[in-house]
């Protein structure tokens, strides 16, 4: 309203001297030239509400906006607004109302004509402004129509058949039809001023309307399709405007469209000849969708310009031997080779189908002349599981070039229409893309539309218009279009390049294009699709039809075109030839993340040792110091957390160490080595169960953080805690493509509760588990997932041990030969290591051990829950001194360990349960007849340690005992690789809980009655009497 009451005290006389000057006939220009000179404006904007506005309807809404910018254009020029406001602005500010002031020019005699100009009010003329207001609004309401729902009338479809029916939509209406804006025929000559929220008119401010609709329909109908309207960044918006509405903005030079054509060329020809050649073998080809491979280095050419030297790509598998072929440039020799099944592997592994590598790849950009890297990262038929991956690669890649706003390192996503809509992985990476430790400064998401998933049609596959809809969460602009269009293709991802530059946000490029085969080469579409299909069999290629309209433009000539072709045959030819000379599949050819230096030339560790993982006690009680202080000035913590901090500090001058404080001397003496430290996941800043409490908070500053450990040493690695949104399948991912950057980083990830991990079950089973094995790239990555049966009930007891036991690849069947190096060489031969450490100086080392391993293997840590504030699971610095190391097997050191001859049996266990045993153990006064070990690390399994207990307790027998319920846990995995030890000479007896469907009861006094029972079992010596 207040605008509306200003734009209607402005239409009043300011004073009878100022309306007396004006009637006297002083000059108008005059007026104007003092107002812009500098002097007092003629017509003061100030405030007065007598003027009866209510009465006035073409005064309301955004009505006064566009009066009050006619009303200033008057007052600097009045022959700038047409003349029927020329003499609705002189009778206002002569006194006239609003609604009478309007006089038309037409009925003006000549002498009323000579009265106006001599400034006499003409006031009780009927007024007409209402329609001139109405057209002029129903005009930009117009224009508004074709930015927000132009793109549901462009001609996207390269098949024409509009597999996607926009009649349900309901913002959708008939854009054409004027009438609806109460327009007709009749106005299609008149001229209408253009609002500033358009770049249509080029240098002109007015235009017919019918040449209004004309350019809009260029602009937003035509083979391009722009959703950016929603987004709430005027900036933003206006920018996107003038990138598409200015008049011939899309040119291009005839260098750009040879260009073009060759990579066409390219593109199509790859797949023509793969399908020559092995018209038997599955290659999801590229075909109906050949102007990705344009786009893609139409985006990397613009983005190098723009000064980007990495680029880290993820894609599915449609398509992707074309990528590499001709995006990343892989050798095509070492590309063909993939399909002759006669080739055996010569690096470790089981590998991988070809069209899951991946592939990394320097080399100089020949538009640009830059040195740029490409990565295209290794993953699974998983339809967009890599997009984290990818995301927390390129965020690793930036953090360790100093790159903060993302300038040198970019991500590129390539997508499927069905997957893009349909997997929540693509939410949860999208939610990622602004927050302050995750995002990637702008990725450039580009669909490949198929119109079609697998066999299912878009009707049935989504509920929105667009498989793209999801990106408009994070205020992504979409551009839609048609993929048979080279030239416009090229043209919206030069936008997005440029727009990714501009303002470091995501953008989607939809690419609208069909699959020319079935889901792939071996498949019958005709089956499902078959009306589809009939078009798409009458379909010119997009080479064909792009080379017809250059060779029609005079760019080029047919004799050109078809050397084009001849050249690019020649060289897959020549490729092909060189292929049969090779006999080996090397898999490391294919290797995504490189890590130079780390190994030795042929990808070995360059050695087989692993240090000592202890401290120096100055260095312990230097790293205590900082954990139990505040290294900043006037910084007032939480009252409870001045008695944590005092703890601590107790700890240290104890020389003990808790849970929190074992964690806080592996990353501290980390980052004083060097090494980056980067822990994430929910709340773990604070940590779960408030024990961490990495960032400190002022009580009395908004925002005001401290973190301790970054004030470790003036030449530490930066330190990096940061809580993640409530995702684990997202932020699992990332993490884990953080690590694959770089092996000189610690980077954990941890669970809010252990059982959370398995909504990230994805990433467990298809990259971190297997990734060595089929794509010979090792990661390091730490999952802390606590665990523990604490009466908590079934969701937040079990982080479900026994799964990743099963994925482990040892043989339980086999005992392993030993030699000096068994330790390490475990390590290096397993697939993953998986730990339960019993007390905090087993964790501190075994962190540190992550770093000191000459390899990278991931680490999975069931951590602690009671045990964090356990008055007996402390450590004593001693197991934390130079020479020490990770146990991967506690022994007994009690006072059976004295006489092993008398004690009747061994309970070997793991983790929180060994307190509850060592507890019943003196209540029962059984100290000398039982001996109880950890073990620590349970894969790989310590067959050495273990056999060396068999042996010194020779007369007793075995018995595993764990909390969780024997299907569960850890019992199939470790009884058969305890017989195979001792050689089946004894049986290894269960004490645990019965067989269960739940991780728990979620009832506390039966969750004792079973802890009751099976410590009965555990220590009644004759349990076993009736089994044996």
């Amino acid at each position: 309203m207040h605008r509306l009451r200003t734009c209607a005290a402005r239409l009043r006389p300011l004073t009878a001297s100022q309306a007396a000057a004006q009637t006297a006939g002083q000059p108008r220009t005059n007026m104007a030239a003092a107002a812009t000179t500098g002097g007092t404006r003629t017509f003061q904007p100030i405030r007065c509400y007598t003027a009866p506005v209510a009465s006035e309807p073409f005064l309301n809404g955004t009505s006064s906006n566009y009066v009050e910018e006619m009303y200033f254009a008057w007052m600097e020029d009045p022959k700038s607004v047409h003349k029927s406001w020329d003499v609705f602005f002189r009778n206002a500010n002569a006194g006239a109302p609003p609604g009478v002031a309007y006089q038309s020019p037409l009925g003006l005699t000549a002498a009323a004509g000579a009265a106006l100009h001599q400034g006499s009010p003409m006031v009780g003329a009927q007024p007409n402004v209402e329609k001139l207001v109405e057209d002029h609004l129903a005009v930009q309401s117009l224009i508004r129509a074709y930015q927000v729902m132009g793109h549901h009338n462009a001609h996207l479809d390269p098949l024409g058949i509009n597999s996607v029916n926009f009649e349900d939509v309901p913002a959708c209406s008939e854009i054409m039809d004027v009438g609806f804006y109460g327009l007709n025929e009749s106005d299609l000559d008149k001229v209408f001023r253009l609002p500033t929220t358009t770049f249509i008119g080029g240098s002109e401010t007015a235009l017919p309307l019918k040449d209004i609709i004309q350019r809009l329909e260029m602009a937003y109908c035509q083979h391009i399709g722009v959703e950016f309207m929603f987004i709430n960044d005027l900036e933003q918006c206006q920018w996107i405007r003038q990138k598409f509405e200015t008049p011939g903005i899309m040119q291009f030079t005839p260098e750009e469209k040879r260009t073009l054509l060759a990579r066409t060329v390219r593109s199509t020809r790859f797949e023509e000849f793969l399908q020559r050649k092995w018209s038997s073998e599955k290659r999801f080809g590229l075909e109906g969708c050949e102007s990705l491979i344009p786009a893609l280095k139409t985006l990397i050419d613009n983005s190098s310009a723009y000064g980007v030297e990495n680029v880290i790509l993820g894609m599915p598998h449609r398509g992707r031997l074309n990528v590499l072929a001709n995006v990343i440039r892989k050798e095509l020799e070492q590309i063909f080779c993939q399909f002759d099944s006669k080739m055996e592997a010569a690096d470790e592994g089981s590998g991988d189908v070809k069209y899951h590598l991946g592939m990394y790849h320097r080399r100089i950009n020949r538009v640009t002349d830059r040195n740029i890297t490409l990565s295209l990262v290794a993953n699974p038929s998983h339809l967009e599981a890599v997009d984290p991956v990818v995301q927390g690669k390129c965020k690793a890649e930036q953090f360790y070039c100093g790159d903060t706003e993302g300038n040198r390192v970019m991500s590129i996503l390539m997508h499927g229409d069905a997957a893009f809509a349909g997997q929540g992985i693509v939410y949860e990476t999208f939610v990622l893309s602004d927050l302050p430790s995750y995002t990637t400064q702008g990725t450039v998401h580009v669909v490949v539309n198929n119109q079609i998933g697998f066999t299912t049609d878009p009707r049935v596959a989504r509920s929105s218009p667009y498989p793209t809809d999801v990106a408009r969460v994070v205020n992504a602009p979409i551009f839609h279009v048609n993929a048979d269009d080279a030239e416009a293709v090229m043209y919206v991802c030069k936008v997005a390049a440029e727009w990714r530059a501009t303002f470091h946000k995501d953008v989607v490029v939809d690419l609208v294009c069909y699959r020319r085969m079935g889901h792939n080469e071996m498949d019958e579409p005709m089956f499902t699709q078959p009306l589809m299909y009939k078009q798409i069999k009458k379909q010119k290629g997009v080479l064909l039809k792009y080379a017809e309209k250059l060779i029609a433009e005079g760019v080029v000539t047919r004799q050109e075109y078809e050397e084009e072709i001849a050249k690019y045959d020649k060289i897959c030819e020549e490729a092909y030839t060189r292929s049969k000379d090779e006999k080996i599949l090397h898999i490391k050819h294919w290797l995504d993340s490189p890590w130079p230096g780390f190994f030795t030339l042929d990808g070995q560790p360059k050695s087989m040792t692993c240090p000592s993982t202890g401290l120096s006690e100055e260095d312990l009680n230097h790293i205590g110091q900082v954990a139990s202080s505040v290294p900043v000035d006037d910084f007032t913590i939480h009252g409870g957390l001045s008695r944590i901090l005092k703890g601590r500090g107790t700890m240290v001058q104890n020389r003990t160490v808790d849970w929190a404080l074992g964690e806080y001397m592996a990353f501290g003496s980390l980052l004083r080595e060097g090494t980056h430290v980067r822990l994430s996941g929910q709340d773990v800043e604070r940590g779960t169960f408030s024990h961490r409490h990495h960032v400190l908070h002022d009580q009395n500053v908004d925002k005001r953080i401290c973190i301790p450990m970054n004030h470790m040493s003036p030449d530490q690695a930066p330190y990096t805690v940061c809580n993640s949104c409530l995702s684990e399948y997202g932020v699992l991912g990332f993490e884990l493509g953080f690590a694959m950057a770089s092996p000189n980083a610690l980077v954990l990830w941890e669970a809010q509760f252990g059982d959370f991990h398995n909504t990230a079950q994805c990433i467990i089973d298809q990259f971190i588990c297997p990734g060595q094995a089929k794509w010979v790239r090792q990661n390091g990555i730490v999952l802390l997932l606590p665990h523990g049966m604490e009466g908590m009930g079934p969701e937040h007891s079990s982080a479900r041990p026994e799964r990743f036991l099963q994925m482990c690849n040892d043989d339980p069947d086999v005992m392993p030969t030993m030699k000096e190096d068994f330790a390490v060489r475990q390590l290096f031969d397993c697939n993953w290591i998986v730990v339960n450490c019993s007390n905090p100086a087993n964790f501190f080392h075994v962190l540190r051990r992550q770093i000191h391993a000459p390899f990278r293997k991931p680490l999975i840590v069931f951590t602690p829950k009671s045990l964090l504030r356990h008055p007996d699971a402390r450590s004593s610095f001693d197991d934390m001194l130079p020479g020490t190391e990770f146990k991967r097997l506690i022994v007994e050191e009690g006072a059976a360990a004295g006489n092993p001859q008398g004690v009747k049996r061994v309970i070997f266990c793991t983790g929180k349960v060994y307190y509850e045993l060592v507890k019943e153990r003196k209540a029962r006064g059984m100290e000398d007849t039982v001996a109880i070990a950890r073990i620590e690390q349970l894969s790989p399994f310590p067959f050495d340690l273990v056999r060396s207990e068999f042996e010194k307790y020779a007369n007793a027998d075995l018995v595993w005992c764990q909390e969780e319920h024997k299907n569960q846990g850890y019992y199939d995995y470790v009884k058969p690789r305890i017989r195979t030890t001792i050689e089946r000479a004894k049986p290894v007896w269960y004490a645990g809980r019965d067989p269960a469907a739940a991780p728990a009861t979620g009832n506390k006094n039966t969750h004792l009655t079973e802890l009751r029972r099976f410590l009965d079992t555990a220590f009644g010596l004759d349990a076993f009497k009736d089994q044996q």
